[in-house]
């Protein structure tokens, strides 16, 4: 009964998860949906009530193409996708009056629209929304007396999204450091896990936590979007120019965290084989895992109050100084748990405000080498 239940419950979760994740995707977005929903009605009221259009249809359409649902270099897809509708507008709007409507009128439209678009710029999204609209207008055939108020339209939804995408909220400048410090939570807690297994050799429970290893990949992809998203924040706003340097500092330590989650996944993988293969880990190296992700948690700590984590550098350290006094371990795999340790480190290490440099000559050397005595050889009788 119980094997016949498990797949159900692995479904049921998953699914659980997935919802988790769908409604975490919208939340994430909700902003940009309200800013999109929000111009698209603005623009539709500045053309209709202000300027006395009819049917101001693509002014909300401009408005909430030109916005999207991303920041990444908004201000430049606003205007290249603003230049390219109110081209495609208006030579449609043209032609249509002059040559009428119909399959090879399309064909002229459309190559004229490229063309056009390709002479002003190579931006690819400009190019396209010259086509889209021009097509869109020849399926509309203006009445000679609205030759530019569609053109006008598409100017107004345009502007208006422009005004839109320099305002941002601040949301996306907190995420950088919460996905930092969701990795370094993580790192401690594989390094914690890690150091229990090599207590009490538990092969399967190894085993559980290199699968678990192996599935944090997401998390890095995470903050660097995070960064990215930052990073675009204050560039496309003016309100926001003051926090390009926080920014910039976090967007800088994507690359260490990514090392030290690395790190932390090879430490996991020998461990979890040292334990399969009934190897003997040094209760020392136990020790370190522990002792660094508590230190660990306290990087985490620092970066979730918005402050560089100067306060875990010294536990830290003292992790560093105590990887060159334990003794050296006879199987290769518990030899490379030890190499990992310090290569973690030094990756945390920076996230204290200490360069590459300094993060790498913070660690002592090595221990030395010591063979295990021989047996003594008893005398011949």
């Amino acid at each position: 009964m119980d094997a016949e239940a498990a797949p159900v419950d692995r479904l049921w979760e998953r699914s659980r998860d997935s919802v988790r994740d769908r409604l975490a995707r919208v939340s994430a977005k909700r902003w940009q949906i309200a800013q999109c929903a929000v111009s698209a009605g603005v623009a539709w009221l500045i053309a209709a009530d202000l300027l006395g259009h009819s049917q101001p249809f693509f002014a909300p359409v401009a408005a909430v193409v030109s916005l999207g649902t991303s920041y990444g270099q908004r201000l430049r897809r606003v205007a290249e996708v603003t230049a390219g509708v109110a081209l495609g507008v208006l030579l449609a709007d043209l032609l249509a009056i002059l040559i009428g409507s119909g399959w090879w009128q399309l064909v002229i439209v459309v190559t004229l629209a490229m063309t056009s678009a390709l002479l002003i710029t190579s931006g690819q999204t400009f190019v396209t929304q010259a086509a889209v609209q021009s097509i869109i207008i020849m399926a509309f055939v203006p009445a000679p007396s609205d030759a530019l108020v569609r053109w006008s339209d598409a100017v107004v939804g345009g502007c208006v999204a422009l005004v839109a995408a320099t305002v941002v909220p601040a949301a996306p400048l907190r995420r950088p450091r919460e996905r930092a410090a969701i990795v370094v939570r993580k790192i401690s807690a594989l390094l914690r896990a890690a150091g229990e297994v090599m207590i009490d050799g538990a092969a399967a429970r190894g085993m559980e936590l290199l699968a678990d290893a192996r599935a944090t990949d997401i998390l890095i992809r995470e903050l660097q979007d995070a960064a990215d998203e930052g990073m675009a924040v204050v560039s496309s706003s003016p309100f926001r120019v003051r926090h390009l340097t926080d920014i910039r500092r976090m967007a800088d330590l994507v690359e260490p965290l990514d090392r030290a989650l690395r790190s932390t996944r090879v430490l996991v993988r020998q461990t979890a084989v040292a334990a399969y293969r009934g190897q003997h880990v040094p209760s020392s190296y136990s020790l370190l895992a522990l002792d660094l992700a508590d230190a660990a948690d306290m990087v985490a700590d620092e970066l979730e109050a918005d402050r560089m984590a100067v306060a875990a550098r010294e536990p830290l350290l003292a992790v560093a100084e105590a990887t060159g006094l334990v003794e050296r371990a006879e199987a290769l795999n518990a030899e490379v748990v030890l190499v990992q340790l310090r290569s973690v480190v030094v990756d945390l290490l920076l996230l204290t405000g200490m360069d590459e440099l300094e993060s790498t000559e913070s660690l002592p050397p090595p221990p030395r080498w010591e063979p295990a005595p021989a047996e003594p050889v008893p005398d011949d009788e």
